[in-house]
């Protein structure tokens, strides 16, 4: 007996130890399969294009425009935006939206219904990143893509543009200082003064422009964009609503009617009466006449 009960137990022991194996083999394996969908999402947004050489002279204008699904849209984009200010960037545009597919509204009951709404939320949403962040912050967003639509990053080398605005703008200045020098120290017409000033402001207005035109890029280079369309799968909300009352609901019961109908006949009555009352001078000429008439013609008789 004992034996059996050995056995019994040696078996429940092995039992217990391979399903705890088995269970410890399947976590394993789900968090390898996690973790290398995560890998694989942040491998697939990646790009040299959004990566910063310190060596490099080079100056870029980096852009991203991203667009993907996401389990939920509220979450993702708290969780993006939250991404963005830790590594020193802004959001400059966000327009979280939900689109209502189809609403239907079923009777439940005399004072309630259901009602079922199709909808699906969208959010487009704009953040400047410092540069040197743009990868990491794509790889950071990349943890809430759950379908990845399509991902574009543009590198635009501007850095002979941005030479050729400080050539342009120092020849500029160079122009502007002789232009001013000559009006100050040689004495000529007003009129060739006028025409001089007037030139000496266009100069000044391509000067400030071609500085606008600088700040500008190296803004676009310090910061660079990221553009992302996020959306989630159509879903389906329901909830019970009271039901409007019609007029109906507020008509009285058929004895109150009839009630209603007695009073209403016998205010007609008394009307019908007090108005034949009104009119007894004229049957009390009428009557008056009646018998004038009858004795008059009985006198004829006779």
């Amino acid at each position: 007996m004992n034996k059996k009960v050995n056995v019994v137990l040696a078996l429940l022991v092995v039992g217990f130890a391979i399903s705890c194996k088995q269970s410890q083999e399947r976590t394993e394996a789900a968090a390898m399969e996690s973790n290398y969908d995560a890998v694989e999402k942040s491998e697939v947004v990646s790009s040299s294009a959004a990566k910063v050489d310190p060596k490099s002279n080079r100056k870029f204008v980096r852009t991203a425009d991203i667009k993907f699904k996401v389990k939920n849209v509220t979450k993702s984009t708290n969780q993006i935006e939250d991404a963005t200010v830790k590594f020193g960037g802004f959001v400059t545009y966000t327009n979280l939206q939900s689109h209502i597919l189809n609403e239907e509204n079923t009777k439940i009951s005399q004072d309630s219904s259901l009602v079922t709404t199709k909808y699906y939320v969208e959010n487009d949403i704009t953040i400047r990143v410092p540069n040197t962040q743009l990868d990491t912050v794509i790889k950071t967003i990349a943890k809430q893509i759950h379908f990845l639509n399509y991902r574009v990053i543009k590198a635009d080398d501007v850095t002979f543009q941005m030479l050729s605005n400080k050539m342009a703008q120092k020849r500029s200045d160079s122009s502007e200082k002789r232009l001013a020098n000559s009006i100050d120290n040689k004495g000529k017409k007003l009129n060739q003064i006028v025409e001089a000033e007037d030139t000496l402001d266009q100069k000044k207005e391509q000067n400030d422009a071609t500085k606008l035109q600088n700040l500008s890029l190296e803004d676009q280079i310090n910061f660079s964009t990221l553009t992302l369309q996020i959306y989630q799968d159509e879903a389906l909300k329901q909830e019970m609503v009271a039901n409007e009352k019609s007029l109906d609901s507020y008509r009285p019961n058929i004895g109150l009617q009839i009630w209603e109908s007695l009073k209403s006949g016998w205010f007609i009555l008394e009307n019908i009466l007090a108005f034949l009352v009104s009119l007894w001078p004229f049957i009390f000429i009428g009557f008056i006449g009646i018998f004038g008439y009858k004795k008059l013609i009985k006198k004829q008789l006779k």
